[in-house]
């Protein structure tokens, strides 16, 4: 079941937050990895773990003024690809936060990243989103965003490593598993 109950939490508290004067900022949410987070090796399981980077995302969009720009435009928010590392455990009633942020955007998505921290300073997992808004005519595109949201800036440079996955991503076969 999603976890609504963390989510009004995490939004409302992020909107007690100054808004973001900068795109790129870091957004942090604090969470406890409860019993029903745990998969069969008694850890956060791995689906949790991006539903809680969904509440991070979501807490994030608050701070940047998305979410009302959503509203007013009636917009639909959407994932259009993740790669994600995990490298370390975390455990039951084991405490840790969660980073976001945006990157950088291109003429179609905006790509965000996200980390959970433990609380002895070592990294979880990592997560690389390509972030997408849509209306019903499909994909809104990000200087029209911008321009929603009353900014006029431009992208920060995309990283490498997000540009090379960018083009691994054009080279990947759609629709999948059509080579038997």
């Amino acid at each position: 079941m999603f976890p609504f109950i963390r989510l009004f939490k995490d939004v409302f508290l992020a909107s007690r937050q100054p808004r973001f004067s900068n795109l790129t900022e870091t957004h942090v949410t604090h969470h406890i990895c409860w019993p029903h987070d745990l998969d069969v090796f008694l850890e956060l399981n791995n689906g949790r773990a991006l539903t809680l980077y969904d509440l991070g995302r979501s807490a994030m969009a608050m701070r940047a003024g998305l979410v009302n720009v959503i509203r007013r435009e009636g917009w639909g928010m959407t994932m259009a690809g993740s790669h994600v590392r995990f490298r370390r455990r975390i455990r039951g009633f084991e405490r840790f936060e969660v980073r976001s942020r945006a990157v950088c955007w291109d003429d179609k998505f905006m790509y965000i990243e996200q980390s959970m921290w433990k609380r002895d300073g070592e990294c979880a997992s990592h997560v690389l989103y390509r972030a997408a808004m849509t209306d019903k005519d499909g994909i809104v595109k990000p200087p029209r965003i911008l321009a929603a949201l009353g900014l006029d800036v431009s992208s920060p440079v995309m990283p490498d490593w997000i540009k090379k996955w960018t083009e691994a991503e054009a080279m990947r076969p759609w629709p999948p598993m059509q080579d038997s």
